[in-house]
C-alpha cells in the first residue's frame, strides 16, 4: 500500500473517528430511550449508544422497528453476539427483550509482523499486551484497536512504507467460531537525513545544538516534536515549523491526469520542485539505491520573532496600592541569540528600574550567562532606602526541573532604616537552587514552588560588611477532586554577621502583608528599636495554610491562617498569627484575591487584603 493510500485511508478513519463527535451533539429532545431487558453492563451500554440517535419522529413504526433491531445486532456483533434473538415492543413506550444466543469464540488468531518492526521494542510490546486469545470470546475492538496501533506506531517511527498483506476477520455463526488473521509488513525504517533550516536570523550553528537526534539516526516522530518545541522556547522565532520531507513515489513520479489527490498537492506546496519522472524508472533506480531512499532530511523552516517587544501592566494590592509595570523584551539583538530584557515598575512605596542581557551557550535553554542591573528607590514606613546594583550570574536548568545560578552581586545602598542612616558597598557571591512547576498556568490546580539561596560577604574583599544569609521558600498547590483546593506555605530566612547596623534594608527580614502573615500590614513585623521604629530582622519564619472551595463555576471561596514574624533570635516566645476568609475569582487576566484577616493580638481589628495576580 502506497503511502499516498495510506493518507486518504487516515483521512477516511478521521472521517468515521468524528462520528462519535457528531452523534454526540445531536440534541438530547431527538435521543431515542429503551428498557432493555436480557443483557447487561458493556452490552446494555452500547446498544443504548448506537440507539439514542435515533428520531423517532423520522420513522413509520415498521421502519422505526427495522432500525432499532439492526442497531442492535450491530451493536451486540462487536461483543461476539452474532445470532441474538430481539423482541421489540414500541408503545406505550419502547422496550427490548434480548435472548442473545450463543457467544462466537476465537478458533484461529494469527498476528505477523515483518519487517524492520520485527524487532521493534513497542511492536513487540503490542503483541504482548493483545488482549484476545484461541478459545476466547470474540471482541472487535481490540481487533480494530491493534490494526490502529501498528499503524500509528508505523507512522511514528519511520515505517513509511508499512502496509497489511493480509487482514481478515473470518466468522461463522453457524459454528460459533471466528478466524483472524493479520500480516502487518513494515518495510524498512527510515532513519533522519540532513536537516535544512530556512528563514533564520540565528547562527545555524545554535539551532544545530538544540536537535534531539543525530543524522542517520532511527527515525522518531517525537524527536521532530521536542525539537519543534526546543526552538520555540527559545523564543527566538514567531512561528517554527519541523517536518520530514515528503519523498515518496507519489512525489516523485508523473502526476496522473487530474492533478493527483488535493492531499498530496497541499503537502508538498512548500517542497523545493524536483524533475519528475516514470513509475517503471523510479522503481529501478530504488532497487539500486535502497539505502539513500531510506533517509529522510528534514525540513526546519523558522520566522523571526519581533525584535522589539512591549508590555504594559496594572494591577493593585492593599501592600503597595496602584502598581504599574512597563516590560520592554528584546528576545534577540544579534545571530547569537542574546537578548535583552528592561522593566519599569512603579507603585507608591517602591519604584524601581531592572535590565538583564542574557548570553546563551552552547544549550541556549539550559546554560547562560545573565549580567543584570537596576535601580530601586524604597520610601515605606520607616525605611527609606536608594539602592543601584549590578550583578554576573551563571545559570544551568538541569534535567529535573531544578535551576542552579552562581552569581557575584555588587550592591550600593544609601538608606535610612528606624531612624539609623548610613551607605554602604556590599560585595558578595551567592548560590541559588529553584525549580516552579504549575498546571494550569493562570489558576494552578496542582503546583509547587522551592527556592534556596545562600550568600555571603567579607570585608577582605572591600564589602562593608560581613555576613552570611540563607533563605528559603517552599509552596504548595494540590486539588482534591475538581472542587477542593489547598495552598501551603512556608518562608525561613537568617543572618550571622558581627555588624548588624551595616547591613542595608534589602537584607534585613520583614514579615506581614497580602503574601506573609495577613491582618497585619505590609513589612510590619520586625523587632522594634528604642524609639518603637522598625529596624529589621536577623531571622524570619512565615507560614500559612489555606482551603479554597469552588462555589460555582470560577468562584471560589477561602479560608486561611498565617503565622510568623521576624526577629532577632531563634525560638521567639510569641509568633503573630492571622486568620480569615476570602474571594478569589479567576478572571481572564488572571485571579483576584479579596480577603478578610483578624490579626490574634488585637481584638476587634480586622484587615482587607486585595491583589490581582499569579501565586508563584
Amino acid at each position: 500500500m502506497g503511502r499516498q493510500q495510506r493518507w486518504r485511508s487516515a483521512a477516511y478513519a478521521a472521517c468515521f473517528m468524528a462520528l462519535p463527535l457528531y452523534v454526540a451533539s445531536v440534541p438530547a429532545a431527538c435521543a431515542l430511550t429503551a428498557e432493555i431487558n436480557g443483557v447487561e453492563g458493556d452490552i446494555e451500554e452500547n446498544i443504548s449508544a448506537y440507539l439514542e440517535s435515533i428520531d423517532e419522529k423520522q420513522y413509520t413504526d415498521v421502519r422505526l422497528e427495522g432500525e432499532i433491531r439492526s442497531r442492535t445486532q450491530e451493536a451486540m456483533r462487536v461483543y461476539g453476539y452474532y445470532e441474538p434473538d430481539i423482541k421489540i415492543e414500541l408503545k406505550p413506550a419502547v422496550r427490548l427483550a434480548i435472548e442473545p444466543g450463543p457467544r462466537i469464540e476465537i478458533e484461529v488468531l494469527s498476528i505477523n509482523v515483518e519487517g524492520d518492526a520485527k524487532d521493534d521494542p513497542p511492536f513487540k510490546d503490542a503483541l504482548d499486551d493483545f488482549p484476545l486469545r484461541e478459545g476466547e470470546p470474540l471482541r472487535h475492538a481490540p481487533w480494530d484497536s491493534l490494526r490502529s496501533q501498528f499503524s500509528g506506531l508505523a507512522i511514528e517511527r519511520g515505517y513509511f512504507d508499512w502496509s497489511f498483506t493480509d487482514r481478515r476477520m473470518e466468522v461463522r455463526p453457524y459454528l460459533q467460531s471466528a478466524r483472524l488473521y493479520m500480516d502487518f509488513d513494515s518495510g524498512p525504517r527510515y532513519r533522519f537525513g540532513n536537516t535544512y533550516i530556512t528563514g533564520s536570523h540565528i547562527d545555524p550553528e545554535r539551532l544545530q545544538n538544540l536537535q534531539t537526534y543525530e543524522d542517520d539516526e532511527p527515525y522518531l516522530a517525537e524527536s521532530l516534536a521536542t525539537y519543534n518545541q526546543r526552538l520555540a522556547e527559545t523564543g527566538w522565532f514567531r512561528s517554527v515549523t519541523v517536518r520530514p520531507r515528503l519523498e515518496t513515489a507519489q512525489e516523485l513520479t508523473i502526476t496522473p491526469q487530474g492533478g493527483g489527490d488535493p492531499w498530496f498537492s497541499e503537502a508538498t506546496a512548500t517542497q523545493p520542485t524536483r524533475p519528475l519522472i516514470s513509475s517503471a524508472a523510479l522503481a529501478s533506480v530504488l532497487m539500486l539505491n535502497k539505502r539513500d531512499n531510506t533517509r529522510l532530511p528534514i525540513d526546519v523552516n523558522v520566522e523571526p520573532a519581533d525584535r522589539h517587544q512591549f508590555e504594559v501592566g496594572i494591577g493593585y494590592a492593599t501592600d503597595v496600592g496602584p502598581r504599574l509595570r512597563f516590560s520592554w523584551h528584546q528576545p534577540w539583538i544579534n545571530s547569537y541569540g542574546h537578548s535583552l530584557d528592561h522593566d519599569l515598575y512603579l507603585s507608591a512605596p517602591e519604584q524601581r528600574f531592572t535590565g538583564v542581557y542574557n548570553i546563551p551557550l552552547e544549550d541556549p535553554l539550559r546554560d547562560s550567562y545573565r549580567l543584570q542591573y537596576g535601580i530601586r528607590n524604597i520610601d515605606d514606613s520607616d525605611t527609606r532606602s536608594l539602592e543601584a546594583g549590578v550583578e554576573l550570574g551563571r545559570r544551568w536548568l538541569f534535567d529535573n526541573d531544578w535551576v542552579q545560578t552562581i552569581y557575584f552581586r555588587t550592591t550600593y545602598e544609601d538608606f535610612t532604616q528606624g531612624g539609623e542612616a548610613d551607605q554602604v558597598w556590599l560585595f558578595y557571591p551567592g548560590i541559588q537552587w529553584s525549580r516552579a512547576r504549575t498546571r494550569p498556568q493562570r489558576f494552578p490546580l496542582w503546583g509547587d514552588r522551592q527556592q534556596l539561596s545562600v550568600e555571603y560577604s567579607d570585608r577582605v574583599w572591600g564589602s562593608d560588611a560581613k555576613f552570611t544569609r540563607l533563605t528559603g521558600d517552599t509552596e504548595w498547590i494540590r486539588t482534591i477532586g475538581n472542587d477542593n483546593r489547598f495552598s501551603t506555605r512556608l518562608s525561613v530566612g537568617a543572618i550571622e554577621t558581627d555588624d548588624f547596623s551595616k547591613l542595608p534594608p534589602s537584607l534585613r527580614f520583614f514579615a506581614g502583608g497580602d503574601r506573609s502573615v495577613r491582618g497585619y500590614s505590609y513589612e510590619s513585623l520586625s523587632p522594634r528599636n528604642a524609639e518603637g521604629r522598625l529596624r529589621g530582622g536577623q531571622q524570619m519564619l512565615t507560614s500559612s495554610l489555606e482551603y479554597q472551595r469552588r462555589v460555582k463555576d470560577n468562584w471560589w471561596g477561602a479560608t486561611f491562617i498565617d503565622v510568623g514574624d521576624a526577629f532577632d533570635n531563634w525560638g521567639p516566645n510569641d509568633l503573630k498569627t492571622g486568620a480569615g476568609v476570602g474571594v478569589r475569582w479567576i478572571s481572564p487576566v488572571g485571579p483576584i484575591r479579596l480577603d478578610v484577616a483578624h490579626p490574634f493580638d488585637h481584638e476587634d481589628a480586622f484587615r482587607l487584603h486585595f491583589s490581582i495576580g499569579p501565586e508563584f
